[in-house]
């Protein structure tokens, strides 16, 4: 345990050097980043397998710390309270022992930074490997009562999405991307956004669309009711800075 608490308190055990990119989630309702989603990446941009492949047992819970530090401590270097945009952070439910614990290093560094906790959104992916679902209740519970918003990520890639919804209780739900590519021609998947925009309006549940890729699927995830996009089509990942969003996508939006 000596080792687990050294690392949730610091997160410096993580020795393996690494960066954060941005990608907007866009109000297609304003036109402007609802949040940037950081992403790891390699120092010199290398993918996020580059990082995720040395994660092992034994650093599992430094690196989760130190994900939450350099995104914080990066996106404000980048600008992102220029704006009133979140800053949405990906986390390893296994790498919480102890929720209100844990979270300390990431209070202390939001403060020292002066990033307010209401602009933080904390996701984690419905495939990711997890302990007891009473756990993650725990977790997200406390996150809320701290001000946080959770999101779980990738919601239809699994089997157990629809029981994640309803224990977990999230503030965001993330549409997996296979649910969103070819939208346009498909009439079965836009049946299920459908059913699944539907579902979120009566539960109160901000639905983002990730993945998207092309102006027809953009347009097509609009019209379905999906106010929240992310995506190529809107922006790459930037390492180290806030990107631009595209025009075109704009224009489209208008």
């Amino acid at each position: 345990m000596r080792k687990i608490c050294s690392g949730c308190r610091d997160g410096v055990d993580f020795e393996i050097p690494f960066a954060m990119a941005f990608q907007p989630i866009v109000d297609t309702l304003t036109g402007k980043p609802f949040a940037y989603e950081a992403l790891i990446r390699g120092t010199d941009g290398a993918g996020a397998a580059s990082i995720l492949s040395r994660v092992t047992d034994a650093n599992r819970y430094s690196f989760d710390q130190a994900c939450r530090v350099k995104a914080i401590e990066s996106a404000m270097s980048a600008g992102i309270m220029a704006d009133d945009a979140r800053l949405s952070i990906n986390f390893l439910p296994n790498a919480v022992y102890s929720p209100l614990a844990c979270i300390q290093l990431t209070l202390r560094t939001a403060k020292a930074v002066g990033m307010p906790t209401d602009r933080l959104i904390f996701e984690f992916t419905e495939n990711e490997q997890m302990g007891s679902p009473e756990h993650v209740a725990s977790i997200i519970e406390t996150y809320q009562q701290i001000g946080f918003s959770t999101a779980i990520d990738d919601f239809g890639a699994g089997y157990s999405g629809l029981d994640m919804f309803a224990r977990f209780r999230p503030d965001e739900i993330k549409l997996d991307m296979e649910l969103v590519r070819g939208i346009d021609t498909d009439r079965r998947r836009q049946a299920i956004v459908r059913a699944v925009v539907q579902m979120c309006a009566d539960l109160e549940t901000l639905l983002i669309a990730e993945g998207i890729e092309t102006a027809d699927e953009a347009a097509t995830l609009r019209r379905l009711g999906v106010r929240y996009h992310q995506g190529f089509w809107y922006a790459r990942p930037a390492l180290k800075r806030l990107p631009q969003l595209n025009p075109a996508c704009l224009l489209r939006a208008a």
